[in-house]
């Protein structure tokens, strides 16, 4: 097959604003980078994201378009009008679009990637305002797309289930893991500290891992817990509970920290806390396992296929056995070395040079199909 020209939509990235759907594209480009040297890559920039996404190869170029993403309507509109104009200047073979959304009408095949369908599962975690755009732009991105890629085996099953996917159209290719985290799992000091990398939304249950924190602190007071991420929408309900629960001191809420930063927080965790009611994926998951941190999860898909055997799982509807978990991992040092041995060797399955494979095999897929 001759070279391929490949559009990558990278119009709905805000550095630092759109939580783990920015780690993905930042590893994802430069583990295809790493693989392919022959086709050409046009990566379409909005303004906030500046000139690092594309990484600095030959084969791969930035297009910057005039469109600010932390105006969604101006995006969207940019996207369904602009973005097709600028496909076909380009004479593009595909266009990737790597953030759920992709135009209606454009003159070549798509890929669009599903990170998950909350949307469908759990329409009671948006707000209004939302859900009307979620509902239309992602059922006709699915079906305007030649390719459809799911992160995870649970994702591809909703893609099934709430869109009718054939199996002929979808590809499930799974996130991977930075070689950096592996590198933490050797350096690792610990302290009396529980970590979460979670945005601050409802299905993230970080109001219940508040709740069974403040029992477990009366029976372990030096203990205390960072969540690390994106201030959401339940922010303010978050910072409410801690001050009722009297955990001021005990609870930070740091935001989204530079990745340095991050890597420390990894590397000095006694364990890593994961109680989502929902996921998509779960890459911290993945994180923490890499960096041996001993990992709780909730024992939901896709986690619990992920995690394995190298985290304790729990039901995270279940206050008691949230609570029963989070006094396992600082009570038991026995599981602790455990799953600090066992979480490298899992997280080590899961490869971004796969997953650049897998996304290029669809791609060409969806060329071939043209």
């Amino acid at each position: 097959m001759r070279p391929l020209r490949i559009g990558v939509n990278a119009l709905y990235l805000i550095p630092g604003g759109v939580g783990g759907t920015e780690i993905y594209l930042r590893s994802l480009l430069a583990a295809m980078a790493d693989i392919d040297r022959d086709n050409r890559y046009f990566v379409f920039t909005n303004r906030e994201t500046g000139a690092g996404l594309a990484p600095k190869q030959a084969n791969f170029e930035t297009v910057a378009q005039e469109v600010r993403a932390v105006s969604r309507p101006a995006r969207i509109l940019w996207e369904q009008t602009r973005l097709p104009l600028a496909a076909a200047r380009f004479k593009l073979d595909v266009l990737f679009n790597p953030g759920f959304t992709a135009p209606l009408l454009c003159g070549c095949p798509q890929v669009t990637v599903f990170h998950d369908l909350q949307h469908k599962r759990h329409p009671e975690y948006f707000r209004w305002f939302d859900k009307p755009f979620w509902n239309f732009f992602l059922y006709w991105a699915e079906r305007v797309s030649a390719r459809v890629i799911a992160v995870s085996n649970a994702t591809g099953a909703d893609l099934r289930k709430f869109y009718g996917t054939p199996e002929t159209k979808l590809r499930v290719v799974e996130e991977g893991v930075a070689p950096v985290y592996f590198e933490i799992g050797r350096r690792r000091s610990p302290e009396p500290f529980l970590l979460t990398v979670s945005t601050l939304h409802p299905h993230k249950n970080l109001d219940r891992l508040l709740r069974c924190f403040a029992e477990l602190r009366r029976e372990r007071p030096e203990l205390k817990l960072v969540v690390c991420g994106l201030h959401g929408f339940f922010t303010g309900q978050l910072h409410e509970l801690r001050k009722r629960l009297g955990l001021e001191e005990a609870v930070e809420f740091p935001g989204w920290i530079p990745e340095g930063e991050l890597h420390d927080l990894y590397a000095r965790a006694m364990a890593f806390v994961y109680p989502s009611l929902f996921e998509g994926f779960g890459l911290p998951v993945l994180e923490a396992m890499a960096a041996a941190v001993p990992l709780a999860c909730s024992a939901i898909e896709p986690m619990a296929e992920i995690a394995g055997d190298a985290a304790l799982q729990f039901d995270p509807f279940d206050d008691s056995a949230v609570l029963a978990a989070l006094r396992r991992m600082v009570s038991d040092d026995a599981l602790r070395r455990r799953l600090a041995q066992a979480g490298p060797a899992r997280a080590a399955q899961f490869t971004w040079k796969r997953a650049a494979e897998g996304t290029l095999e669809a791609i060409r897929s969806a060329a071939v199909k043209r």
